[in-house]
């Protein structure tokens, strides 16, 4: 292909004039089924190469190189020939693959990738165009393969702008730059449980790829990582974004990481490192609830997520995790039970407050990234407040995050000394003892920004944030009106 630069505006000019195509969201699923079938069909020709018996789970006249490569021969199924096919048959044949417990995870992901997959061209010469691009990609070229790479990212950019798919996408510069704090060593095993389109996974084989010395090494960094995503259409652009990364056999499973009884958990489902951002701002139901101790089972995912966390790191692990300012305030039962449990038993070390409109248009919510082990209890927090960069109001479609926007974090990571702002009279960075956090009745909202001016959230998130603060608030009530009666030595019943 000439111009990997142009490919997804051509897409896109094309897809405009498909009746079946509604907004930005169905495009980029349509793009993504065909993108995962055409990177997939290029994985199976090296383990062609490289196993004399493989056998693809996929039948011959569904296979990419069978129907949808055109050889210029007039040959190639179009208008509505491709499209019966597309819907009566491939289609129903990969939603409707035997896939077992024995199935090997290369073939699996397969039906896993499809079963909630959807085709929305109602134009067949237009599919047929759409398809011809795909297919110019010459994933067997090194250089072509890895300049996609790029071409893939600014497709999963498109995401943030894409109504709800947003939450699937972290931005890279955020999800390097935690990878790179963690310090990632060869032989060292990474999830990321909530995973999306794959970000961390990414980010952390980057952080490896310089280890590599032998074959032995990339096949070690290739099998260290794990994923699970809950929803099929990031779980699919998370699986052809390893396999264009070289993982031949991504760990990348189709399920909910809630629904397992965490006591459960033993050494063997324990990982050395976890990188993620969890889901937030959604509620879970009763029955997932079930699934943790009574003082953890939150109704918020991203508590519940930290519970998981926490239970499936191993003795001696590192974590790096982003949550939202709810978490930090909050000072509720549950929430104040977790942060309890994630001092006392890990050694939360730095907590980095991150400017708002870093997960722009999707959330105006600010989130903060969490640094901690599994190696003794806390003894003190380091607190450091990322300011906006010199000449960003916010963050947008255009004006990203970018790596180079964490090198005064960086500096300081290596010195740490507190920083008062004189303007406003607060803590940029600041080291608390696990005693003041503790007597604070584990409220972790320090060194972070003077609100000065009201912000104007959209509805959903103004509800959510009041709904927090006043958890928070009335938690705060009922304990002091615990130690009031206490002191008094009035009973409950009033008497």
């Amino acid at each position: 292909m000439s111009d990997l630069g142009s490919f997804v505006k051509r897409l896109r000019d094309i897809m405009r004039n498909d009746a079946g195509i509604n907004g930005d969201a169905q495009r980029i699923e349509q793009i993504a089924w065909m993108l995962f079938l055409k990177v997939y069909d290029a994985q199976e020709e090296n383990w062609e190469f490289d196993e004399e018996d493989y056998v693809s789970i996929i039948p011959e006249d569904c296979r990419w190189r069978n129907w949808a490569v055109d050889d210029g021969k007039g040959t190639a199924l179009t208008g509505d020939q491709l499209l019966e096919f597309v819907n009566n048959t491939l289609f129903p044949t990969l939603k409707g693959l035997d896939v077992d417990a024995d199935t090997p995870i290369k073939k699996a992901i397969v039906k896993s990738t499809f079963e909630d997959a959807n085709q929305y061209m109602k134009d067949g010469v237009l599919l047929r165009q759409v398809i011809n691009i795909i297919d110019s990609v010459d994933f067997g070229d090194y250089e072509e393969s890895h300049a996609f790479g790029d071409i893939y990212e600014s497709i999963l950019k498109e995401l943030q702008s894409a109504g709800s798919a947003g939450e699937f996408y972290t931005p890279r510069a955020v999800t390097d730059f935690m990878a790179e704090m963690i310090k990632p060593q060869i032989g060292e095993t990474m999830a990321d449980f909530a995973c999306g389109t794959g970000g961390f996974l990414v980010s952390w084989i980057k952080r490896l790829e310089d280890q590599v010395e032998t074959t032995e090494d990339s096949d070690a960094m290739h099998r260290s990582i794990y994923g699970i995503e809950k929803k099929q259409f990031p779980y699919m652009l998370c699986v052809t974004n390893m396999l264009l990364h070289g993982v031949d056999v991504p760990r990348v499973y189709h399920d909910n990481s809630l629904l397992k009884d965490v006591l459960d958990y033993t050494e063997k489902d324990q990982f050395d490192v976890v990188l993620m951002n969890p889901p937030y701002g959604g509620s879970e139901k009763a029955d997932v609830k079930g699934h943790f101790p009574t003082d953890l089972a939150s109704s918020e995912t991203a508590d519940l997520f930290m519970s998981v966390i926490m239970y499936r790191l191993k003795a001696e692990g590192r974590a790096a995790v982003i949550l939202p300012d709810g978490f930090l305030f909050g000072t509720d039962n549950t929430k104040v039970a977790i942060k309890k449990k994630l001092m006392s038993e890990f050694n939360l070390h730095t907590i980095i407050r991150m400017p708002g409109s870093v997960f722009s248009p999707y959330t105006s919510i600010t989130t903060n990234i969490l640094f901690f082990e599994n190696e003794g209890t806390t003894k003190n927090v380091w607190f450091y407040r990322m300011d906006m960069p010199e000449g960003y109001k916010h963050f947008s479609k255009t004006k990203p995050m970018k790596s180079e926007h964490f090198d005064d974090v960086r500096a300081w990571w290596e010195n740490r000394t507190e920083i008062k702002d004189s303007d406003t009279d607060t803590f940029k960075s600041k080291c608390y003892t696990a005693a003041e956090i503790a007597e604070g009745n584990y409220n972790l909202d320090l060194c972070g920004y003077p609100h000065e001016e009201e912000e104007i959230l959209p509805p959903k998130e103004l509800i959510q944030q009041y709904q927090e603060k006043r958890a928070s608030l009335n938690a705060d009530i009922d304990r002091i009106l615990a130690k009031i009666t206490d002191i008094l030595g009035i009973e409950e019943d009033g008497e």
